[in-house]
């Protein structure tokens, strides 16, 4: 008897052990929840609730609206947040001061709010108005909110009352322009985040963003390190120099000196956490600036880098850079997925970050191997003067690219053979080829610029994708619009010493004018268009479901109705047009069966209000199962919870003429 109780008291600590291993792992939010911005710190945004399912979502009904009208001096249009819910209280950054406010989960009511006046630091802000969130804490006793203000100054909250944390930092606040490792202008340095912070065990970890690129002020920037700090003092713990110092690793990549004044380098997306390893994953952007090289010649690492770092120490464990010397805005925009799949009958602790190239690429989150073979490649030089480009890229074998790249003749819009012609005939005056074609001098009468998809504001942008850890299956959403990367002198009243700026050239016979921009950041900028339509064929914005066991891309929908001037375009009269999806950024919601997503922008309806749809997919199929009217665009990424008894889906939206404001649906009573 006493053998049989130790075997089953051993059976039963081996499941507990299972136990523990398996909610360590990132399985999404938990206890009907959302404490973190993807809803764990793997950022999966995956909720298992199945409340609201492909047999009801048609029914919800508006269970309340929160507008921020009057969280700042004036209304805001771009609301890019996704809210948090702990114990039934929803947090959030909203309005154009990015005032805290807490809401009852329930019915929407304002419980309090938090506002910090910057006065000329933040009106100098490179990233203003609300950012994309907050992080929440707690040790079980004590809860916190911690955000960072347009001025760059993180804050620690009591998150019942809203009130500073006196032993936090300085009453509650450390500026993050001070304890840098370099010199920053209190007031004008540029140097910024939107967003929210990462939280994990007892360390916060604080990126960096900056102004777009395009047109940089000159060729010397802020830095954008990336720090920890103990959330409990504000104490920095560490610090990471996404631009090595001499003695650091990565130094040797920087020729000419390049690394004493280059800046950017920062981490603006989302930032990942293994706590279990205790890894931070870092997705580091380009250095400055985003389409001229020449000033920082080299592969210039940490630049556009996936960079694995020790949660207490800051220490490097393993990096992987995903383009050398980049000069195409890629970026890397969005948090790394964490993800445990299964490989070759093992389970495999995985990373895999979603790009603007529309490249996946997933590694081994503890050794940094890619899971399948990346290959350099050769790629053509650029022609600039003073620009050296890295004679090859890496090429993700698997999974393909989800989306288009670079440019070709097939890729022109065909719905007539007229605006065929017509395509073909703009495009003789721009360079195409696949992707890595460099920027060209633009030159009026040709070269224009580059012509690419998959660059500055398409593929994936900062929403990010994401992960059903119960199926291995990651959905990657993407925008397919056709930049221009042309070149033009730099302006030395705009851009300092630097030697090329985005821009394209003029008439020389016209009148004098400004360069036109040449590309649209992490925001988007114009593309080319046929008569007011895009250079491009849809779909403008889609949804990849891609089997990360496998490396597979298991379907492909157009997300998102089709625009009216496009639906309305008197070239298209007669002509039948699937649905095309919409262009804009746009992040997903993955619940028990459902991707939950809503289009950027509005349309007429067939009952003809305007306004958007929050749309529900089968997440197996991706076939359509439901939708629900907005009266505005989704400007922010999806979440969702269990509170009495019923579950909400929240989503921010917002557009031109139309304030940001929260709004939450539910199932009727």
């Amino acid at each position: 008897m006493r053998k049989t109780v130790s075997v089953w008291i051993i059976t039963l600590l081996a499941m507990g052990l299972l136990l523990r291993t398996s909610a360590s792992a990132q399985s999404g939010a938990k206890n009907g929840e959302w404490r973190s911005y993807g809803a764990d710190v793997g950022n999966t945004h995956y909720s298992p609730l199945d409340q609201i399912n492909a047999s009801n979502f048609n029914k919800l009904t508006v269970a309340w609206a929160f507008k921020t009208d009057n969280l700042g001096p004036r209304p805001e249009y771009q609301f890019e947040g996704t809210p948090l819910m702990a114990n039934g209280v929803l947090y959030s950054t909203a309005g154009t001061r990015r005032a805290v406010i807490a809401l009852d989960a329930a019915t929407g009511e304002l419980l309090w709010t938090h506002s910090e006046r910057e006065a000329a630091r933040g009106a100098a802000a490179p990233r203003q108005l609300s950012g994309r969130g907050l992080a929440y804490w707690t040790d079980g006793r004590e809860e916190r909110i911690l955000y960072v203000t347009p001025g760059y100054r993180l804050l620690a909250l009591d998150a019942k009352t809203g009130v500073p944390i006196p032993a936090f930092g300085k009453n509650g606040v450390v500026d993050l322009k001070l304890d840098d490792d370099q010199e920053i202008d209190l007031i004008n340095g540029e140097v910024g985040l939107h967003a929210a912070p990462a939280v994990a065990k007892d360390v916060v970890i604080v990126g960096a963003a900056h102004r777009s690129g395009g047109v940089p002020r000159g060729k010397k920037n802020v830095k954008g390190y990336v720090r920890g700090f103990d959330v409990k003092t504000g104490k920095r713990l560490w610090i990471f120099h996404t631009i090595p110092l001499p003695n650091e690793y990565g130094a040797e990549t920087w020729e000419n000196d390049s690394a004493a004044y280059t800046g950017n380098t920062g981490v603006w997306g989302q930032i990942s956490v293994d706590e279990e390893l205790e890894t931070v994953y870092l997705p580091v952007e380009l250095p400055t600036g985003d389409y001229y090289g020449g000033h920082r010649s080299g592969n210039g690492l940490f630049g556009e880098s996936l960079v694995a770092v020790d949660l207490h120490t800051g220490q490097r464990k393993w990096h992987y850079q995903l383009v050398h010397h980049g000069i195409w805005d890629m970026d890397i925009p969005c948090a790394p997925i964490l993800a445990d799949i299964t490989i070759d009958g093992r389970t495999v602790k995985a990373v895999a970050q979603p790009t603007k190239q529309a490249f996946l690429y997933v590694f081994d989150r503890v050794t940094g191997k890619p899971i399948w073979p990346i290959e350099e490649r050769p790629v053509e030089q650029s022609t600039v003067p003073g620009e050296k480009t890295s004679s090859t890229q890496p090429f993700p074998t698997k999974p393909p690219a989800y989306d288009r790249q670079g440019s070709s003749i097939n890729d022109l819009i065909d719905f007539t053979p007229e605006l065929r012609a017509e395509a073909l005939k703009l495009v003789s005056r721009y360079k195409m080829g696949p992707i890595f074609t460099p920027p060209v001098v633009s030159k009026f009468e040709g070269p224009l610029g580059t012509l690419a998809m998959a660059v500055n504001s398409g593929g994936t942008n900062w929403p990010g994708g994401s992960y059903d850890p119960e199926t291995h299956i990651a959905y990657v959403p993407a925008q397919r619009v056709l930049g221009q990367l042309g070149l033009v002198p730099g302006d030395p009243n705009r851009s300092g010493d630097f030697a090329y700026i985005a821009g394209q050239a003029r008439n020389p016979n016209a009148p004098a004018a400004g360069a036109a921009a040449g590309g649209g950041g992490e925001g988007g900028g114009p593309g080319v268009t046929v008569q007011g339509l895009p250079l491009q064929k849809p779909p403008y914005a889609s949804i990849s479901a891609i089997d990360l066991n496998k490396g597979e891309i298991l379907w492909q929908i157009a997300h998102g109705e089709t625009p009216d001037n496009i639906r309305n375009h008197p070239a298209l009269k007669g002509v039948k047009i699937p649905r095309t999806g919409r262009p804009g950024v746009f992040g997903i919601l993955v619940t028990k069966t459902l991707l939950v997503s809503g289009e950027r922008g509005t349309f007429t309806t067939p009952s003809g209000k305007v306004g958007a749809m929050l749309r529900a997919y089968d997440k197996a199929t991706g076939k359509d199962v439901g939708e629900v009217y907005m009266p505005a665009g989704q400007t922010g990424t999806p979440m969702t919870y269990m509170l009495n008894g019923k579950q909400y889906i929240v989503v921010a939206i917002g557009g031109q003429g139309f304030p940001a404001e929260f709004i939450a649906y539910r199932l009727p009573n």
